[in-house]
């Protein structure tokens, strides 16, 4: 399957290079996927597509303050990180740029005592750094929110880049599909008896990394910190034996979902090919590890009934994960309808509904 397969046309003028306030007054395509048919909404609308007892399950990461500016003590050049995941108290990896970056290089950063060294080097930009301290509770002084490359204008609100019900720090970018909730939305939805369960998910280097590879098969998915408690797994089990709806909200929520459902069945994340047989009386199981499975058109989805999600980027690993959700044709034709009807790309753009 070529990479190019899954790659269309989008002027910069359809990015959203800010946010719809409030969160729920965007826009919602509703896509049947048996169907093919289109249905144009405002988000807050979301209530009337769902029944009593489907379960809506939500990445409840949060993004951190990742983005780094520094300057190498030595010459005094600029140094940008992206930190990507922590190692132990003080190592972190890291996306880094800057010139001469070599191991053993010391960076400063304006106003603050902490240092950081570089300890790895590799082809790509990713490195492994350790800082003179511990910084977890100190990015909020040293760091910034990292917005995708694609967005140039300011966001006055960090939190306006984050979920109305985030709880655990760990990423580097946001789970977008959940920009969209309001918290009277969400009490709405619990009123009209939508049950709710919880992942987790930190984002991290594949939502930066383009695909350099001609054949998706041949593209390796970074592998991402994930779990799924066991309270949340109970919550998911109880409805599919009820034959209610599981309903993923992102695609971070569905690598989640369907990685739970894989490793119930006995397989692997990295194999999912290998799994032939659910587990009878379990849809998915509670799991706390890292995750690097890779959805693309072929993959057999195990669990999630429906997908809320944003517009994505041209041969991207989450355009191929949604094209295998519903079909890769019938995804980019209501691509092309979504740019004929105005609506807006991306992150901070307007959102699917996909059942």
């Amino acid at each position: 399957m070529n990479v190019s397969d899954f790659d269309y046309h989008l002027p910069e003028s359809y990015i959203a290079q800010e946010p719809v306030e409030p969160r729920d007054s965007s826009r919602l395509m509703v896509l049947d996927r048996r169907t093919g048919a289109i249905e144009h909404l405002i988000f807050r609308d979301i209530q009337r597509l769902l029944n009593p007892g489907d379960v809506l399950v939500l990445n409840d990461t949060r993004v951190i303050p990742a983005r780094l500016i520094g300057y190498k003590l030595r010459s005094g050049g600029r140094v940008e990180f992206l930190l990507l995941r922590q190692v132990d108290e003080r190592r972190w990896r890291a996306l880094v740029g800057g010139r001469g970056l070599q191991p053993g290089t010391e960076i400063g950063f304006d106003g603050s005592h902490v240092r950081a060294k570089i300890l790895e080097t590799s082809d790509s930009p990713e490195r492994v750094v350790e800082f003179s301290h511990p910084v977890t509770e100190t990015l909020a002084a040293i760091g910034q929110t990292p917005l995708p490359p694609y967005i140039h204008t300011h966001l006055s609100n960090p939190e306006r880049y984050q979920t109305v019900y985030n709880r655990h720090s760990g990423s580097a970018a946001a789970p977008t599909a959940g920009l969209h909730f309001t918290p009277d939305l969400l009490t709405a939805l619990r009123e009209r008896g939508i049950v709710f369960a919880y992942c987790t998910l930190h984002i991290g280097l594949d939502t930066f990394q383009p695909i350099r590879v001609a054949e998706v098969e041949q593209h390796r998915i970074h592998s991402e910190s994930a779990s799924l408690k066991a309270e949340d797994a109970e919550i998911i089990n109880q409805a599919k034996l009820r034959g209610n709806r599981i309903i993923a909200v992102g695609t971070t929520s569905a690598r989640t979902l369907e990685t739970a459902a894989i490793l119930s069945a006995g397989g692997q994340p990295s194999n999912p090919n290998q799994v032939t047989e659910q587990c009878p009386w379990r849809a998915v199981v509670a799991f706390e590890r890292d995750t690097d499975l890779f959805i693309y058109p072929g993959y057999r989805w195990r669990v999630v009934d429906g997908l809320v999600t944003n517009f994505h980027l041209p041969r991207s690993t989450l355009l191929m994960m949604v094209s295998s959700f519903a079909s890769r044709e019938s995804l980019l034709h209501a691509y092309e309808i979504a740019k004929a009807q105005g609506y807006r790309f991306y992150s901070f753009g307007d959102a699917m509904f996909i059942a």
